[in-house]
């Protein structure tokens, strides 16, 4: 800084910059307002009149590379960086993300402990290689990374990950500690207030779940994670009308979910207006060709509307997704069986009775199939069976079973001449606590998951009867009751490493 006196003035002139960084400036300066052509041409003159020794316009190229999709060159350029500077921990860092985005995960963990030597108080380190190891599936080191993260300071994504790992341990009461104390920490977080709800959804525990539900949709009325889930509890008590208005807000923002789509038409279907269902689900099942429980649906509400060849369609298509679900082959059974296709259907309950160990239903279905084929000791055997299962059941839970199940089961009992002497319901041993017993038409045991995820809004109207009993049987129904299976969001994130903002690199 140079002074200088004239005529009794002071004048000021300015120092001259280092050539290297004479136009670090304009480059940043272009780069944070996202003219990026702008920003490249800068940087090629800047290049040429170093001989390509700047090292923060190569810095910035790559960003710009990486940001355009060229994410092996910008690995090369970084590289350069390391190079140009190698005490610099934030272009080892850079290298390392690059090399992360390409789905090298040992190379980045390498390249982020080389970082990590060079600056061993960076949360963003420790946090970026627990992300790795996530993918690599090594929990354990995840687990401890991520904690140093939390310790060298406490950020949302941190949580977010950690949590995710519990997640995917199957521990949903470390996960749920976790983003209590993450909500703690940010308590207008959506996507955590969110995550915790639906947390407490698939754990039943429907108060808390509603209130963090809530607390999302105040701070963002727009949340369609958040609508979903809430419409989807209100799906489970029935409340189809308040559950569609719930979902036209959603539909507002995400036009297009496959979960959207099915859980309007589940709507429709316990409101009885089949052909709407069935609309809706078509919608879902374009958008989501591939996944089972809209296929699942479409069979149901088929089987309901006694268009039988097109509940078989569907049905054998879900089980190509999904071969180790038992109610899926009763499904089919009860298709096969209003096709006249008896063999076919035998097999098919045969699958669904070594499949699913726990849902009487299965039993109770063949045993009426078996008894119209006149193959009365097989029935008997079938209708044991299912006996045993809702003894089980019936004192493992403080369910009732539904009315309709129980009125076949007994009909059946007395044609089989077993008499009537099944109970259905748990004895209650306080009359007081009769009526704070929860009714419901199916037992928990039988309610199948979404993906890593509890069925949400699963009580809807269940499909129509199928077939008939000699009249010897009183003119019971051949009857199947499977829960509707609405969508609902994932409370796992994608995993994302931490980058810090690379624009406040010294220029």
């Amino acid at each position: 800084m140079i002074w200088s006196t004239r005529n009794s003035a002071y004048t000021f002139t300015a120092p001259e910059f280092p050539i290297l960084e004479k136009q670090n400036w304009l480059i940043h300066l272009h780069y944070i307002r996202k003219d990026f052509e702008a920003c490249k041409a800068v940087i090629k003159e800047q290049l040429q009149e170093t001989q390509g020794l700047c090292e923060y316009a190569i810095y910035v190229q790559a960003l710009i590379l990486r940001l355009e999709g060229n994410i092996q060159e910008s690995l090369g350029l970084f590289q350069m960086c390391a190079v140009l500077s190698p005490q610099c921990a934030d272009n080892l860092k850079q290298v390392a993300r690059s090399l992360f985005l390409l789905g090298k995960h040992k190379a980045a963990i390498e390249v982020y402990n080389e970082a990590a030597k060079l600056n061993q108080k960076d949360w963003e380190i420790c946090h970026n290689l627990g992300v790795c190891y996530i993918y690599l599936k090594q929990f354990d080191k995840a687990q401890d990374q991520l904690l140093s993260a939390l310790h060298l300071n406490r950020h949302d994504l941190t949580y977010i990950m950690l949590g995710k790992i519990f997640l995917l341990k199957g521990d949903l009461d470390k996960a749920i500690e976790i983003y209590k104390k993450a909500v703690e920490f940010s308590p207008e977080n959506t996507e955590l207030l969110t995550t915790l709800g639906l947390l407490y959804l698939q754990l039943g525990i429907y108060q808390k779940a509603f209130e963090h539900l809530g607390n999302t949709l105040t701070y963002d009325p727009t949340n369609h994670k958040a609508i979903l889930a809430a419409g989807s509890m209100m799906q489970t008590h029935g409340d189809f009308d308040v559950a569609l208005t719930k979902y036209k807000v959603a539909a507002c923002g995400v036009t297009e979910s496959p979960p959207l789509w099915n859980n309007i038409a589940m709507c429709f279907f316990g409101k009885k207006k089949y052909v709407a269902a069935i609309s809706c689900l078509k919608r879902a099942n374009y958008l989501a060709p591939l996944e089972w429980k809209i296929l699942y649906n479409l069979g149901l509400v088929h089987l309901t509307m006694q268009q039988y060849a097109s509940a078989f369609h569907f049905l054998s298509a879900a089980i190509n997704f999904q071969p180790k679900m038992g109610e899926l082959y009763m499904l089919l059974a009860v298709a096969l069986t209003n096709l006249e296709d008896t063999e076919n259907a035998k097999r098919a309950y045969e699958e669904a009775v070594r499949l699913d160990k726990c849902n009487p239903l299965v039993n109770l279905n063949y045993a009426v199939l078996l008894y119209n084929q006149g193959e009365k000791r097989d029935a008997l055997a079938q209708y044991q069976e299912m006996e045993k299962k809702v003894n089980l059941l019936k004192y493992s839970s403080s369910l009732e079973f539904d009315p309709e199940m129980m009125e076949v089961a007994q009909k059946l009992g007395a044609a089989l001449q077993v008499g009537e002497a099944l109970v259905w319901t748990k004895p209650v041993k306080d009359p007081k606590s009769k009526h704070q017993t929860a009714s419901t038409s199916k037992a928990t045991c039988f309610q199948q998951p979404l993906g890593s995820n509890q069925a949400l809004g699963q009580a809807m109207s269940s499909a129509a009867t199928y077939g008939k009993l000699p009249s010897g049987a009183g003119g019971t129904s051949q009857l199947t009751k499977p829960p509707s299976l609405p969508l609902e969001p994932e409370p796992t994130m994608e995993a994302q490493p931490a980058e810090a903002s690379a624009q406040t690199r010294e220029k």
